[in-house]
């Protein structure tokens, strides 16, 4: 390949793993001039395995280079030679004021051209490239940073070989921080107190006091619900300078977890939880059990210093749009209230909200048994003796089945539709390489697992299922022996796929997939209720059960629900849909502007919600400190100057 107007030639060796290799040209440009195309072209290689690291370094930062010129000039045919036709471009807030993908040339044509020439643009690659080969397409994949007068943050990008060229098949931009308003962490961590005499000065304990009780300020942000994803938001906020209060029903943090079954421990192994800033210690077992994990959020708060009332509910609010402000009434457990008045009230009562979805079933007021939502199923009681029905079969169903079986009942499931089932064994082996003892840390890992667009990993979704249910085929054979439908989940995509669409709908096996196997818990499958009796259910294949329980594990009406009830009609009508995917791929409410101004949603496992929390953090100090404009300005940019053309 011979070098185009303004770049210079380099030969290097393809001579990888010690073996001679064919002459590679790779086409290196000096600083373009205005007018000049960007070319990216890398010459074939019969065997691209056969790369060196110093050419897969060589290639990437090529790329990135031309990815920078790109995002500075948004010139005719830039994009053409950096992406293929089908790939994607995931951008976290650092190039847009949202989470959004394109995907395909056309889109990523207008998404280079509407985000171009941000002020003081440099972009640089960090660490090494690598060649990533997979059962389908191999790749290189590498990291890079990137800073704008406003922003700056890390991206990463994945190049394939087609039709004899490189280039990008995935890339993710995601902002860390905005400049001038870093987290007051590592060298820019607090102080600690004054040294000296100084009688008007309070000690730790007394300003601690003071600002737990907003006894002389008003917190920019309120956050309802304190669990992971609230707490570890407000950790973020705390660490930008955003004073913050958390409020929770609870007498206890931890308690949403304390008052689950006994014998829970979280499915996700201990790597994937970690909170922000403060790791689990490395003695950490495994598989978090849940009452350790409760103990562990309490401490959590306090080492945060984080603001947290607990036995605190939302009563009353409103929202003044001319001042920007909530006016929120809360009511305490002894019965008092307090008015706070947020710019910025978040939700962070979890991705399915807290109204229970209870369907509505012709006979209930005639059963003479004992009738309940999961959500009040009375933990530890003993069953002994009693005939149980657990309408559901997805992770409560199961969990509370296999908890009614440990203390006595006779139990039947009654399973409606098929569900996708996973070992816990299995369920971690995805994670390995990035989330295990041998990892890269923990916001590594948090990039490269972002990285891929959601609605880009489908296939490799599959895959993953597909090998996940060939470790799993005897637990599934013997399942499905016990009459029990199995899923693959939406399109093969197992577990990931139901939850981004809907939030749940699977079972991560911890020990009632080996009870139905055995049939100490009973299946009734492919059927529903078609009504109560006095002494049990009529189903609508004709059958009968007699129940002395009955247990509707029937999920939850999701987090706008929970807002209507909260907040009233007006303003959740005035949301968009909160959860699954938008029309880009996104999730849709969460983490990102909801549709009413000053409302924000916080969801996700503990995982997501480290991660993802960042950029609702970064959104409401961007807002805070005036960097951005109206808030209520759908898939608003950042506010920069862009330069003249």
């Amino acid at each position: 390949m011979s070098p185009q107007s303004g770049e210079s030639e380099v030969v290097i060796e393809a001579s990888g793993h010690g073996r001679a290799g064919p002459r590679e040209i790779v086409s290196f440009p000096r600083t373009p001039t205005d007018g000049e195309r960007v070319s990216i072209e890398v010459s074939s290689v019969s065997d691209p395995t056969s790369l060196s690291g110093a050419e897969l370094d060589a290639v990437t930062a090529r790329w990135v280079s031309g990815f920078e010129f790109a995002m500075s000039r948004a010139e005719d045919g830039a994009v053409r030679s950096l992406f293929h036709d089908d790939a994607w471009w995931r951008d976290l807030l650092g190039f847009t004021w949202d989470l959004r993908t394109a995907h395909g040339l056309k889109q990523l044509d207008s998404a280079v051209s509407e985000r171009a020439g941000q002020s003081g643009l440099s972009m640089a690659m960090i660490g090494n490239a690598s060649f990533v080969e997979t059962g389908t397409e191999p790749w290189i994949q590498a990291m890079f940073t990137f800073t704008t007068d406003l922003a700056h943050g890390r991206g990463v990008v994945r190049l394939v070989r087609r039709d004899e060229v490189w280039k990008a098949w995935t890339v993710m931009t995601a902002m860390d921080g905005l400049v001038g308003h870093e987290e007051l962490t590592g060298a820019n961590r607090p102080h600690g107190g004054a040294h000296g005499s100084d009688r008007s000065q309070h000690n730790w304990a007394e300003s601690r006091k003071q600002k737990r009780e907003f006894t002389v300020s008003e917190p920019a942000v309120l956050i309802v619900g304190a669990g992971h994803g609230g707490l570890g938001l407000a950790a973020r906020l705390g660490c930008l300078g955003i004073d913050t209060l958390v409020i929770d029903r609870n007498p206890r943090i931890g308690d949403s977890w304390r008052n689950r079954y006994d014998s829970l421990v979280l499915h996700d192994p201990v790597w994937y939880d970690h909170l922000p800033y403060l790791p689990f210690p490395s003695s950490w077992p495994v598989y978090s059990p849940k009452d350790k994990l409760a103990d562990w959020l309490e401490s959590y708060a306090a080492t945060m210093e984080l603001n947290v009332w607990t036995g605190t509910e939302l009563r009353a609010s409103d929202y003044d749009a001319a001042s920007g402000q909530w006016s929120v009434t809360l009511e305490k457990a002894d019965g008092t209230t307090r008015v706070v008045r947020p710019s910025h009230l978040v939700l962070a009562t979890g991705v399915s909200g807290t109204e229970p979805n209870v369907p509505e079933i012709a006979g209930a007021d005639t059963y003479s048994g004992m009738l309940c939502h999961s959500h009040g199923f009375p933990h530890g009681e003993d069953f002994s003796g009693r005939k149980a029905v657990v309408v559901g079969s997805c992770n409560s169903g199961h969990d509370i089945a296999q908890e009614l079986y440990e203390r006595g009942a006779d139990v039947t499931m009654l399973q409606r539709s098929p569900t996708y089932v996973v070992s816990v064994a299995s369920a971690a082996v995805p994670m390995t390489g990035l989330y295990d003892e041998s990892g890269p840390p923990t916001d590594v890992a948090d990039l490269l697992g972002a990285s891929f667009p959601f609605t880009a990993a489908p296939e490799m979704h599959r895959a993953t299922t597909a090998a996940m249910a060939e470790l799993d085929s005897d637990m599934i054979a013997a399942l499905e022996a016990s009459g029990f439908l199995v899923s693959s989940g939406i399109d093969g995509t197992g577990a990931m796929g139901l939850f981004l669409h809907k939030g749940g709908g699977y079972y991560i096996n911890v020990g009632a997939s080996e009870l139905i196997a055995a049939g100490e818990i009973k299946i009734k499958a492919g059927t529903e209720i078609d009504t109560f009796t006095e002494s049990g259910l009529e189903l609508s294949d004709g059958s009968a059960l007699a129940a002395d329980v009955v247990v509707l594990a029937t999920g939850y009406r999701g987090m706008l629900d929970t807002a209507r009830r909260l907040l009233g009609p007006d303003v959740a009508d005035r949301c968009g849909p909160v959860w699954g995917l938008d029309d880009e791929g996104e999730l849709r409410g969460v983490w990102r502007q909801s549709g009413h101004d000053g409302l924000w949603f916080m969801g996700g496992n503990l995982a997501m919600a480290r991660f993802y929390g960042k950029f609702l953090a970064l959104q409401i100090k961007a807002i805070e400190e005036g960097l951005v404009g109206d808030a209520s300005r759908a898939r608003p940019e950042l506010a920069v100057d862009r330069p003249s053309t």
